[in-house]
């Protein structure tokens, strides 16, 4: 997301075009397909490394090369095809308590609030809108596990999404490696919230009970989801265009309670949808910017 070489799978080597018009056209109408079906915006210049992230599914579905799977992707009954094709697009990097400052804010400060705002309801709900593989979900669960006492009697929701169906179903599975774990889990969540399940941690039953998940894309209308007290969205758009962007935080601002807040990775702004949102002290958190009410005019 080498050289100038296509593959192939009807091929045993890659088959160089870099001067094949036909190519260039292909990989053009990919970016624009792959803006439309996803929000993301491929550089003119990652022609290899497109290349090389959809070769394995040209080969699984014998499909001769880009040309073929641009047409493909426009006709009807692809579904499968175009699934993995955008699978194998995205860049599920994603760790426990990734960034740490953003969740230290949460158990901190964004959660007491909350719970004082809410203590009449007795109610949160958090989104994860962009939740890869499931680790920052687990990692939300977890700092609400922490703070069980005080949150006895109350109704927690957490959902996690993403528009990768294979990332969900690991999400889902909570099963992760031994390299997995180590990145953001200290001792003592791994010891208290996992198991071993044979060179594998798994997620207790327990945490996993408080998570659903569920395959969604971020283009699509995410009103049947009702409103979020919370809503992470962290490293996701940064590879949108300016317009699916724009829309995308403009949804996300319309479900979000008027006190809530919104999550997004350290290199994300909401320039596209300012809006919206107004800063926080901390730089990838952002607050629901509340619209002015209209004036009664007196008569």
């Amino acid at each position: 997301m080498r050289n100038t070489a296509v593959w192939s799978p009807r091929e045993a080597a890659p088959v160089s075009n870099a001067g094949d018009a036909r190519m260039c056209f292909a990989f053009a109408r990919f970016r624009r397909q792959l803006a439309a079906l996803t929000g993301i915006a491929i550089g003119a210049d990652k022609q290899h490394l497109v290349d090389r992230r959809l070769y394995p599914v040209l080969r699984a579905h014998n499909v001769a090369d880009l040309f073929e799977l641009t047409q493909l992707i426009d006709r009807p009954g692809n579904k499968a095809l175009i699934e993995e094709a955008i699978d194998a697009m995205m860049t599920n990097e994603t760790s426990f308590f990734r960034d740490r400052a953003p969740f230290e804010a949460f158990r901190a400060r964004i959660l007491p609030e909350l719970m004082t705002a809410r203590a009449r309801e007795r109610r949160l709900r958090i989104w994860c809108a962009a939740v890869s593989t499931g680790q920052e979900a687990y990692s939300i669960a977890m700092a609400l596990d922490e703070a069980a006492r005080e949150l006895r009697g109350w109704s927690l929701e957490i959902l996690g999404t993403d528009i990768s169906g294979a990332a969900i179903e690991t999400a889902r599975k909570g099963v992760y490696s031994h390299f997995e774990v180590q990145r953001g889990l200290s001792t003592t969540h791994l010891l208290r919230y996992f198991h071993r399940e044979e060179e594998n941690w798994r997620v207790n039953e327990h945490l996993r009970a408080c998570v659903a998940f569920g395959q969604f894309n971020l283009l699509s209308n995410p009103a049947d989801l009702g409103a979020f007290d919370v809503i992470l969205c962290r490293n996701a758009l940064v590879n949108f265009g300016p317009e699916a962007k724009r829309s995308v935080l403009e949804r996300l601002a319309g479900l979000l309670a008027e006190d809530g807040y919104l999550f997004l990775g350290d290199a994300e702004t909401v320039d596209e949808a300012a809006s919206c949102f107004a800063p926080t002290s901390n730089q990838s958190v952002w607050r629901r910017r509340t619209r002015p009410r209209p004036k009664l005019a007196l008569v």
